[in-house]
């Protein structure tokens, strides 16, 4: 599994508006702290108009100031009056500039350009996986493809939680943040074109409502959900999902099963795990394979067949011959993923 590295991690809650609104604040301590200090050193100034300075030639005098107009008609004569300018005004000048630099990227040059980005990556995503729901198992979903060198780009996590986004987003994976039950929010993560659809939003009636929304947009996608109650598999199935996981019952049949021997559960956690010292890998029967039997592979130990829909044990007769499109789970050493398509 992936291990980020631990740091304390809060999300901004601050609107467009609200972060404007400090800008705009900072924009206007600054300046009055110019004048302010023109106020105090204002028979440091010289008028060339009438020769008078009152408080608002010194409003006048800062912003002109601060905003680098400078039209010489009040000028500083005094040696205080040139070094405040010198070394306040000009440091107020330059953090103002960058205030109004940084608002005009915020609002305008970032925004165009993340929708642009967004909207060409949304654009060229196929063949992806889309997570629903990036709680405890979902987290671990996506951990886990990492894991098997899946490329992150072609990951799409879908959340209701900005907080939770903000962790997938630090493994380099695309998020849409909005309800997966809602046709839009599926659109945007291109759920017609995903290969795969992993469903795991935490309750079983939003997991089904996920799986509806997924065949009505998505026919074709695989469908993997984790149903924790029992008697809502058959609701899964009948929703539309391929793939039904039940964390609980598993667990339970492995701790029931341990009882048999203390290396069971080992053993199964090497099964489904890349960090195992072996691997179950899902294929299609090679050209070069069509024909012989199960047991004769040489890539890796077949344990099951599938043809079809039709789930066939390798002692089976019909395993005996594999035929073209056939699909077959084997057990792969780690010294053999390299040499293995």
């Amino acid at each position: 599994m992936l291990a980020a590295r631990p740091r304390f991690y809060r999300a901004g809650r601050l609107s467009p508006l609200t972060t404007l609104a400090i800008r705009g604040v900072a924009v206007l301590l600054l300046v009055g702290i110019a004048l302010g200090g023109h106020w105090i050193e204002r028979s440091g100034l010289r008028d060339n108009t009438d020769g008078a300075v009152s408080f608002l030639d010194i409003v006048y005098f800062t912003v002109i100031t601060v905003t680098t107009v400078g039209y010489g008609d009040i000028v500083p004569v005094s040696d205080a009056a040139r070094m405040f300018d010198t070394f306040v005004v000009t440091p107020i000048r330059i953090f103002v500039f960058l205030i109004f630099l940084g608002s005009a990227y915020s609002f305008m040059l970032r925004q165009g350009w993340e929708r642009w980005r967004m909207g060409f990556i949304r654009r060229e995503l196929k063949d992806h996986v889309i997570v629903c729901g990036y709680g405890r198992s979902g987290s671990a979903a996506v951990s886990e493809l990492l894991e098997r060198d899946h490329p992150a780009e072609r990951i799409v996590v879908v959340d209701t939680n900005a907080d939770r986004l903000r962790l997938a987003e630090e493994l380099g994976v695309a998020t849409v943040e909005g309800d997966a039950t809602h046709n839009k929010v599926l659109e945007i993560a291109r759920v017609e074109t995903a290969r795969t659809v992993i469903v795991c939003p935490g309750r079983d009636d939003t997991a089904v409502l996920i799986i509806l929304t997924c065949r009505r947009l998505s026919p074709q996608a695989a469908v993997a959900v984790s149903i924790a109650a029992i008697e809502n598999e058959l609701l899964a199935r009948d929703a539309g999902a391929s793939i039904i996981v039940n964390p609980v019952s598993f667990g339970g049949q492995l701790l029931a099963q341990c009882t048999a021997g203390p290396h069971v559960a080992d053993y199964v956690a090497d099964l489904v795990t890349r960090n195992g010292k072996i691997e179950l890998r899902e294929r299609a029967v090679r050209a070069d394979e069509v024909g012989s039997a199960a047991r004769e592979v040489t890539s890796g130990q077949i344990v099951r067949l599938y043809r079809g829909d039709r789930a066939i044990s390798i002692d089976e007769p019909d395993a005996q011959h594999l035929q073209a499109g056939d699909l077959v789970i084997e057990l792969v050493e780690p010294r053999r993923r390299s040499s293995t398509p």
